[in-house]
């Protein structure tokens, strides 16, 4: 059990949200067909759904989309399979701070990519994971739809019902980008 917590955590959510105030980003106006990048920002508490998202930068590379993966896990030690990837980079606890704010360099650049488009895959409510979408940068942003989630970051909020399959919500987010044409040209 860690010290204090809820109020560390509180402490973070209330830093994040004055950080939030003052957020200024340019909105992606267009659909998967136009997106030159997307990151992803994923829990990797459960790495079973790694193959789903090493799937997805696949077909997402066949369409000469650049894709970036920012995963936080955390545990001390990167399991194995998580290594030694180009396209993943992850944070482990000890990238945060007393309040469970991302301080490395890695999330630092992630969140000030301009991304066209932003998935979040955070199944499980983590704040960091949180932290990061909130204040990144990229011109649309994804994520699962929680009518309990006070201050969602998103553009776009995806319902695949309970519970969550990491495949489903992919296939929901290709095929939603897919149909959304805001080209105000």
């Amino acid at each position: 059990m860690e010290l204090f917590r809820e109020t560390r955590l509180g402490h973070g959510r209330f830093l994040l949200r004055k950080k939030a105030g003052s957020l200024v980003r340019k909105r992606f106006r267009g659909s998967l067909k136009n997106a030159k990048s997307i990151g992803i920002v994923w829990d990797a508490s459960d790495i079973s759904g790694f193959n789903f998202l090493s799937n997805f930068q696949q077909r997402m590379q066949e369409r000469n989309i650049e894709t970036k993966i920012l995963a936080y896990y955390p545990g001390k030690v990167l399991p194995d399979r998580l290594t030694a990837i180009r396209y993943l980079t992850c944070i482990k606890r000890d990238d945060l701070n007393f309040f469970y704010i991302p301080v490395s360099n890695e999330s630092e650049n992630f969140i000030r990519t301009n991304f066209d488009v932003l998935i979040e895959i955070n199944f499980n409510y983590c704040f960091p994971v949180e932290y990061i979408t909130t204040l990144s940068i990229a011109g649309l942003k994804t994520g699962l739809y929680d009518e309990k989630r006070n201050n969602n970051p998103y553009d776009l909020m995806i319902d695949t019902g309970k519970p969550v399959r990491l495949d489903e919500y992919l296939e929901n987010i290709i095929q939603y980008l897919e149909i959304i044409n805001n080209n105000s040209e």
